[in-house]
């Protein structure tokens, strides 16, 4: 038999590779996608097969809704099947600052990859799913801690990552009689690409008690989490949020 296929979105870097090295690890085979075609591209492809995965890229814009069904087709044909689902793809604020000073132009665009992107491209998914009943299906999204925290110097982030998680929650409802559990994990302050302009920012708040773990979380955090939802054994909890945090997200006096 062949193994299953996780197509992971934005997964050349930081969460999204960890997360396939871990679902290859799992089992899984990978077919993964992100905006550009580069170095880091072709590293991520060998991390995944060094892991035991056939791996396999496709460049995609997620933001580019009608380009969905050709890209899930692709994933179909070229790979055999699909399985598991990560929206993982994300972009942070183009510019941060006052949000008074936000412009329709820089929330459209966050909110076009965010939500928009994410949740059309899980619809296209799930009728996939729905026509050929994967064994084991999943569908894994990626949010935040900003769908609870509030950072006003980037609130269109933390509106794009708030309506996912209720695009979530909806998807989760919809498909529960189907039988395709639907998960939202939740990452805290995470060391990525997209947080090293703020690394002494968090570096000082960390040491000030920010986060009980006391650390950085880590790609590997989150893909640890990723891995235990799509392996079966949680189907009877779709709709569950896993806060990857480190504590983050507990209410402390």
């Amino acid at each position: 038999m062949s193994r299953p296929v996780a197509l992971i979105t934005g997964a050349r870097r930081g969460i999204g590779r960890a997360i396939g090295v871990a679902l290859a690890k799992a089992g899984h085979d990978i077919a993964f996608t992100d905006i550009a075609e580069d170095e880091a591209a072709s590293e991520a492809l060998k991390l995944f097969e060094a892991a035991g995965a056939t791996a396999r890229f496709f460049r995609h814009d997620v933001a580019a809704v009608a380009s969905h069904a050709d890209l899930v087709a692709n994933v179909r044909k070229l790979c055999g099947r699909l399985d598991v689902f990560v929206s993982n793809a994300g972009i942070g604020a183009p510019v941060r600052g006052d949000m008074l000073e936000i412009t329709p132009q820089s929330f459209d665009v966050v909110m076009d990859v965010n939500l928009r992107g994410a949740a059309f491209l899980s619809q296209e998914v799930a009728k996939t799913m729905l026509a050929d009943r994967p064994e084991r299906p999943a569908i894994v999204f990626i949010t935040s801690a900003s769908t609870e925290l509030v950072s006003i110097d980037r609130a269109q982030y933390c509106v794009s990552k708030l309506g996912l998680s209720m695009w979530a929650k909806a998807l989760a409802v919809r498909l529960a009689p189907e039988g395709i559990p639907v998960f939202e994990v939740r990452p805290g302050v995470i060391r990525t690409d997209m947080t090293a302009k703020v690394a002494a920012k968090y570096d000082a708040r960390i040491a000030e008690g920010l986060i009980p773990a006391g650390r950085w979380g880590e790609g590997e955090d989150v893909a640890a989490v990723v891995a235990a939802l799509t392996g079966g054994q949680f189907a009877y909890a779709t709709g569950t949020v896993i806060n990857a945090d480190g504590g983050l997200l507990i209410p402390r006096l």
